[in-house]
């Protein structure tokens, strides 16, 4: 029977009959795996999701995380599925062997985890931040942290936060103002509160491990006077024991829309309930140096950002799968030519409106899942290729794609799951169909980790224009490249492309002509969109040409989603690049007295 979490004929297709990650396992890092290898975990990622993550999907939306003044509690389903996590070895799959990680390749531990995403994404997001927040440390903390604090959370006995956004200053990190301070054996006391913080509390690990972006005294103003500091909710001994209670406090739980199975914080660092030490203030340990700690945080925010447009991804395409079945197997109407109401019913996926939008989200699902694997492919690359220039280049795209990446398929992929609601008719709106809770779930992901306007302002005033253009280069060389080999039936489609990407660029040039972000940064979220389209495009030329020569439903389907982007969406770009082209300034120019 065919999942309805998620496609395991479609993942299996995107990583060995297009990206061909077997190749990978010829690099030194990899040597150990092989095709049985990535199968298993796979394998055992479905197992998790079906067994022990969607069955308390619902029971951990409608039974949110509940604070009773003091502590947050999570329904005890939680906490289990965790251990079974944790036991499986996949919160280290892709962690170096030193630490004791499994040294999986980036592109099957994404695909992999996009099983327990779609599955339930509330429950998942506690272990996903905690790699996320060790990759930090194991990129920037020193040996001591990581024996400290990596360690465990690669055991599954601690989970992992990053406290960034402030009450007051929301996404403008320029205006956090958490104080900390030096004190004489080296720790830092610190001072402030912390807004909008997943996982920030709950009973589910021995330890929360923040990471906290804070100000020292006399730090220079703006994003160049953070630091990031290691604050623990309980000090860890030399023994590794869980000691005296540090003073993060919990001040409130946001209760959202979505997710809400994953507890949502206000944070008290150094109000004073406890005095660790003695002494007034949070404890803790400066990241690297001082003044570099937005640069530090980049590293699990750029990760989070990835994982955020798999979330998306994941969720609009179990929306697209339970649509499917819903509709397979929905008798209502007749055709419209058929006038006679004593013939029988037909299944609603006979209807052509129906067929169109489970198209649309058939080409929006299976397209932004093939660019989340693209961009794990690429972490690989950028670890792992035989050429310096081959690693570096792998950086530069990535670079470029990390806003894409997530923000189209928080846009799109949320339509996906619009229409799975409209499928299902007026049972979409019912909590007997989970459908509604997928759109609810996935709604968050437009805003987390960066709004999708933040991305689109880092995309087109940073990512096309850095080190003089040599991104949006090196992605226009690798559209071109694809668009080369597009012959036969693909040829109009490459040509399409070709003409959408030589635009792209035309465009961008016109809109930094006068260097004013004023002009340029007015309509950057249309901009972002228009990009997003000519990537998803590619993605599905590039599968279309892994499907050549290839008979059956699956590759069938593969091409009819495919003709549908490029005849139904890619040409929805042009009238926003005539726009871009002309500078428009609409927005920036309106006098906020007309709104």
């Amino acid at each position: 029977m065919k999942s309805r979490i998620m496609s395991e004929q479609d993942l299996a297709f995107l990583l060995y009959e297009w990206l061909d990650v077997e190749a990978l396992t010829s690099r030194p890092r990899y040597r150990e795996h092989s095709r049985e290898t990535f199968d298993a975990v796979m394998e055992l990622s479905r197992e998790l999701a079906e067994q022990d993550f969607a069955p308390h999907n619902r029971l951990g939306d409608t039974h949110e995380p509940h604070f009773d003044g003091t502590d947050v509690h999570v329904i005890p389903e939680v906490a289990k599925a965790l251990a079974a996590f944790a036991e499986s070895g996949l919160m280290a799959a892709t962690l170096d062997a030193e630490v004791g990680g499994g040294q999986l390749p980036q592109v099957v531990g994404r695909a992999a985890s996009t099983w327990l995403q779609a599955a339930n994404i509330a429950t998942i997001t506690y272990p996903a931040l905690s790699v996320a927040n060790a990759n930090l440390l194991l990129a920037h903390g020193s040996a001591e942290q990581v024996e400290r604090f990596v360690r465990p959370i690669i055991e599954g006995r601690f989970f992992g936060t990053m406290c960034l956004s402030e009450p007051q200053a929301g996404s403008s990190l320029a205006d956090v103002v958490t104080r900390a301070v030096l004190q004489e054996d080296g720790t830092y006391r610190l001072f402030g509160s912390k807004m909008w913080i997943s996982a920030g509390d709950h009973d589910l690990s021995e330890n929360i491990v923040h990471l906290v972006l804070a100000r020292t005294p006399g730090a220079p103003p703006g994003v160049k006077g953070l630091s990031l500091f290691i604050v623990p909710k309980f000090l860890v001994n030399d023994d590794g024991s869980c000691g005296e209670r540090n003073d993060v406090v919990l001040a409130g739980v946001n209760h959202k829309m979505g997710y809400r199975g994953t507890v949502n914080t206000i944070l008290n660092f150094g109000e004073g309930t406890y005095q660790p030490g003695g002494g007034q203030g949070a404890i803790g340990t400066l990241v690297g140096e001082e003044h570099h700690g937005l640069a530090y945080m980049f590293h699990m925010m750029n990760e989070a950002r990835v994982g955020v447009g798999a979330a998306a991804v994941a969720l609009g395409y179990t929306g697209y799968l339970h649509a499917l079945d819903y509709a397979r197997n929905r008798p209502q109407g007749r055709p419209a030519w058929d006038k006679d109401p004593s013939s029988p019913q037909v299944p609603i996926i006979r209807h052509a409106d129906v067929r169109r939008m489970l198209l649309a989200s058939k080409s929006y699902v299976e397209g932004a899942l093939a660019l989340v694997l693209f961009a794990a492919l690429l972490l690989d690359e950028q670890l792992t290729a035989e050429t310096s220039d081959a690693r570096d280049e792998a950086a530069l795209l990535l670079d470029v794609l990390t806003p894409i990446v997530k923000a189209w398929p928080s846009q799109w992929c949320l339509k996906a799951n619009d229409y799975a609601i409209q499928v299902h008719g007026g049972y979409g709106y019912t909590r007997e169909y989970p459908v509604e809770q997928f759109y609810r779930d996935n709604r968050l992901n437009a805003i987390h980790e960066g709004t999708d306007g933040i991305q689109a302002i880092d995309l087109l005033g940073r990512k096309v224009v850095m080190q003089s253009g040599a991104g949006l280069r090196a992605l226009h060389g690798r559209i071109s490249a694809t668009c080369a080999r597009a012959d036969g039936d693909l040829a109009a489609y490459g040509q399409a492309l070709q003409d959408a990407i030589n635009r792209i660029g035309g465009v961008t040039m016109a809109l930094w002509a006068d260097r004013d972000p004023r002009i340029a940064l007015s309509n950057s979220s249309l901009y972002a969109d228009a990009l997003g389209h000519v990537v998803i495009a590619w993605m599905w030329l590039e599968q279309m040409q892994a499907c050549a020569g290839k008979s059956g439903a699956f590759y069938d389907g593969k091409r009819a989603a495919g003709a549908y982007f490029f005849d139904f969406e890619l040409p929805r770009i042009g009238p926003t690049l005539d726009l871009l082209q002309r500078c428009d300034t609409t927005f920036s120019d309106l006098d906020d007295a007309c709104l």
